[in-house]
């Protein structure tokens, strides 16, 4: 394909950076835009003075002024910046919304303005709530419990509005739990990277409720392949799950990281969380027909990787 002029927001952060490597060295000219309220500058460092096509600027998506002069001039647009954590959600919902609702339609007004060419913004599984399926297809309400999935979801309906609308091509994939290497372990981090570093460290992890909620975990690299393909998609607007299709219980999740650790401990079990979701699992069926893809990952192995790489690099 041509190449193309990318901007990334969020793209010093966890799935961001990761893209950013990936188009940096496909030949792509990158800009990765980020606040680092979240993002990490360790994860694109090595990108900083080597490639002539990449190009980092620090910058905020709810600052329209300052975002039109990065993105008036590109091809594609990935959103990835976001008030991305739960538990901050419940302290900060204004916050929460000015990032997630206000940001993303600064980043969608601009993009129908400049006439961007594709626009992938990073939704979430957490805007469905707790499955009320089997497992969780793209048409399964959207009733999620907490301001954090109240927040992608209202950003997740003005991608669709823009879209039908205006005609914006924009894809907005809702991905179920993702993790692998520079995810957060600290403060508002992930929850396997926060076990991870917990457990090696000598601590108990520490599990909200009963730990009988579930997850569906997918490990970085296949998310990574899953924006690729909506990326160098033909299709125009498109909404898509990515997931394993397969679901841990938080306790059994706990355990797993404890054993793999090689460490004799237990979980500590704490008051649950507000309005906690009870269980994601995802249909991915319509990604596989429409792209092919499914993960390659499987979950105990991506687990062990992280863990291996937690241990050399640290987050």
């Amino acid at each position: 394909m041509n190449k193309m002029r990318i901007l990334i927001t969020g793209g010093a952060g966890f799935i961001g950076s990761h893209l950013c490597d990936k188009y940096v060295g496909e030949g792509h000219t990158v800009i990765c835009y980020d606040n680092f309220s979240s993002g990490n500058i360790d994860n694109i460092k090595h990108l900083l003075g080597e490639h002539k096509n990449f190009k980092l600027i620090e910058g905020d998506i709810r600052n329209k002024n300052d975002l039109e002069k990065y993105l008036r001039d590109c091809d594609v647009v990935f959103n990835m910046a976001a008030q991305i954590h739960v538990d901050k959600s419940y302290i900060d919902p204004k916050l929460t919304f000015d990032v997630n609702v206000g940001g993303t339609q600064n980043i969608l007004e601009l993009s129908r303005l400049y006439d961007i060419q594709k626009v992938i913004h990073a939704s979430s599984s957490e805007v469905y709530g707790s499955a009320q399926t089997n497992t969780m297809n793209e048409t399964h309400p959207l009733d999620p419990p907490h301001p954090y999935g109240a927040s992608k979801a209202s950003a997740d309906r003005l991608c669709y509005a823009y879209a039908k609308t205006y005609g914006l091509n924009i894809f907005y994939p809702r991905m179920f739990n993702v993790f692998g290497p520079r995810q957060r372990s600290v403060g508002y981090g992930g929850v396997i990277s926060i076990f991870v570093r917990r457990v090696l460290l000598g601590f108990s992890p520490i599990v909200f409720g009963d730990g009988e909620q579930t997850r569906d975990y997918t490990y970085v690299s296949d998310i990574v392949e899953a924006y690729d393909l909506l990326f160098k998609s033909n299709n125009r607007f498109d909404v898509t799950n990515f997931g394993s299709g397969k679901e841990i219980s938080i306790k059994e999740l706990s355990k797993t990281v404890i054993k793999m650790c090689g460490k004799d401990l237990e979980p500590t079990f704490v008051n649950p969380r507000l309005s906690e979701v009870n269980r994601l699992i995802c249909d991915y069926s319509k990604a596989k027909k429409l792209y092919g893809w499914e993960p390659k990952t499987e979950f105990f192995n991506g687990l062990k990787m992280f863990i291996e790489n937690y241990k050399k690099f640290g987050l």
